[in-house]
């Protein structure tokens, strides 16, 4: 009997057919709650033939202690920062992901993100509910341009949505689909400091590489308006954090809403934590009903395929 180390806490808290077919396939299920670092990770594996992952570190470290029996990585979701996969494809185990199945959810999280820090509606809730009558003025997006870091699948969902709002997009992604943006007049810009220096909002959904780790930085956050907000539903690691909390401090930029940090959960010493005008939520953007069904019933198909000798719906390593 195959043994499947299943660690994403949104797949095993969220009732739906995943939960049957997962258990029709009659594996042996190893239950932890994510995301596990390498240490953690290390001490499970050797008696694993599948991982059904989320954020869990799965370094070139744990995929080597993991052989010979590691037959496949199933990834819960669509980043790959997590995992070597240039290791595992080096060692001949297959990564697969979820594509197109959580662009929908994501995109409205972030919008819910962006009405938050625009109209203070977190603050203003705690006001109320503490028996205080304030009121704050906010803004609102008629009018505003927004620069849109990343337009893939994610990134496109924000761009429609945002014209629906009636905002001006622009946008910056290394691979530039005309046709799409032509369809929803968006203005492509080819240097991404063009976003930092004119967009009122800016909001990001690109990979994390070693070339955007930290693309929020000192500088970048010097050309920003000082009436600009960041959004930030990719990756905690896009933002330099320190830089970042020093600029809302300082009143430099107005706001910041997120639903990453480059550490998760947060040490109570972040420095984002206590920064002016920010909002926050635990990595939830992927996290309702529809999106959670969609990506946990992927990651188990790509699972039972690859363990089954078949092809998987989604691999994102070419194995000779």
């Amino acid at each position: 009997m195959a043994r499947i180390l299943l660690t994403t806490t949104s797949f095993q808290d969220t009732p739906g057919p995943h939960h049957d077919k997962l258990e029709a396939a009659g594996y042996e299920i190893v239950r932890e709650r994510g995301p596990l670092p390498e240490e953690r990770m290390l001490e499970l594996v050797g008696e694993i033939d599948g991982f059904l992952c989320g954020d869990d570190a799965v370094t070139r470290a744990v995929i080597e202690k993991a052989l010979p029996r590691l037959k496949v990585i199933s990834k819960y979701g669509i980043g790959l920062d997590k995992i070597d996969v240039d290791a595992a494809t080096d060692l001949k185990v297959p990564v697969t992901f979820c594509p197109g199945v959580n662009h929908t959810t994501v995109a409205e999280h972030t919008f819910g993100l962006l009405l938050a820090v625009y109209r203070h509606i977190v603050a203003e809730c705690a006001f109320v509910k503490s028996g205080q009558w304030k009121r704050l003025t906010g803004h609102e997006l008629l009018g505003k341009t927004i620069g849109v870091v990343g337009l893939g699948r994610i990134g496109k969902e924000v761009a429609v949505r945002a014209k629906a709002f009636g905002m001006e997009v622009v946008g910056y992604d290394l691979y530039w689909d005309d046709d799409f943006a032509a369809k929803h007049e968006i203005k492509r810009v080819d240097d991404v400091t063009e976003i930092f220096r004119d967009a009122h909002v800016i909001s990001l959904h690109t990979n994390l590489t070693e070339q955007t780790r930290h693309l929020v930085n000192a500088d970048t956050l010097r050309m920003m308006k000082s009436d600009a907000v960041l959004l930030n539903c990719a990756r905690g690691e896009l933002v330099d954090s320190r830089a970042l909390a020093a600029a809302l401090d300082e009143e430099r930029i107005a706001g910041y809403g997120a639903d990453v940090l480059d550490q998760e959960p947060p040490p109570a010493d972040h420095p984002l934590l206590k920064a002016k005008n920010t909002v926050f939520t635990p990595h939830i953007g992927s996290r309702t009903y529809e999106s959670v069904v969609r990506q946990a019933t992927m990651a188990v198909d790509n699972l039972i395929a690859v363990l089954s000798g078949e092809t998987p719906r989604a691999q994102a390593n070419k194995l000779d």
